[in-house]
């Protein structure tokens, strides 16, 4: 199903493109999980999400135990950044910068230099940065906002931001069109990178059809926004989803149930 273009116009890879897949070792690339994907979208004309290279988790321990100084780190993130959701969930739902290695080591300043990084490695590349819960109007939606200004004002690089879009049935964020209309009003893109929308199982006929109305709320938002350039299922089964075992008792969150 996947290799069906009328379907998938565009393919992620949720595991086998990040650090600890692609930099296992420091100076030691390898890209044979990620090209699975990136083959398979290239034998069948599709764009390719390329996700992530800066994320505070599934890090390799080289790079959390290092203890590496700011000019090291900074050397670290270069030769490591190449493209695609730069930089992902760099926010707290407070709008706070995340503690990470990253940020307790340069401060804000690590995403101006990985999209630097990433820029420099590619000039045609469109660069994110892909958070969660900022799909509808809130603090930190506002300061997602913000940071996009601060890096247009510094003229780094930025050519959009990713809404995640892990949500619940019923809950679709009131607002969803008006946000994203929002950022593209910064002049930047926006794309909803991880859609799912999960439900309490067992799932019912009366959740199914909430379900239908949720997706459609969320996909017609994007069509309806101006530079808002595609939607990016996260997973296309159940069978596949990380739902159930990071949200537990739930499931049931994407258009393929478990069965096919």
């Amino acid at each position: 199903m996947l290799d069906d273009r009328t379907m998938f116009g565009q393919l992620t890879a949720a595991n086998s493109m990040k650090w600890d897949a692609t930099e296992p070792e420091q100076g030691v690339f390898t890209f044979a999980q990620g090209d699975v994907i990136a083959n398979l979208a290239r034998q069948n004309g599709q764009l390719l999400r390329g996700h992530n290279c800066v994320w505070h988790q599934q890090l390799p321990s080289w790079v959390t135990s290092s203890n590496f100084n700011a000019a090291e780190l900074t050397s670290v993130i270069q030769n490591h950044c190449v493209s695609w959701d730069v930089v992902n969930e760099p926010l707290n739902d407070n709008g706070t910068f995340r503690s990470d290695v990253f940020f307790d080591t340069l401060g804000e300043s690590y995403i101006g230099i990985a999209l630097k990084a990433a820029r420099a490695a590619d000039s045609n590349a469109k660069l994110y940065i892909n958070d969660f819960n900022i799909e509808g109007p809130g603090v930190k939606a506002t300061a997602m906002l913000n940071l996009v200004k601060s890096l247009q004002q510094q003229e780094i690089p930025i050519d959009g931001i990713g809404f995640q879009s892990h949500l619940i049935v019923g809950e679709v964020p009131a607002g969803f069109q008006q946000n994203l209309e929002a950022f593209t009003a910064l002049g930047i893109q926006v794309a909803i990178t991880e859609l799912d929308i999960r439900m309490t199982l067992p799932e019912t006929a009366a959740l199914l059809e909430q379900q239908k109305q949720d997706y459609t709320t969320v996909i017609e938002a994007c069509l309806n926004t101006a530079g808002c350039v595609g939607v990016t299922i996260w997973d296309w089964t159940d069978k596949f989803s990380f739902v159930p075992s990071t949200f537990p008792g739930y499931g049931g969150c994407l258009p393929v149930g478990r069965g096919a």
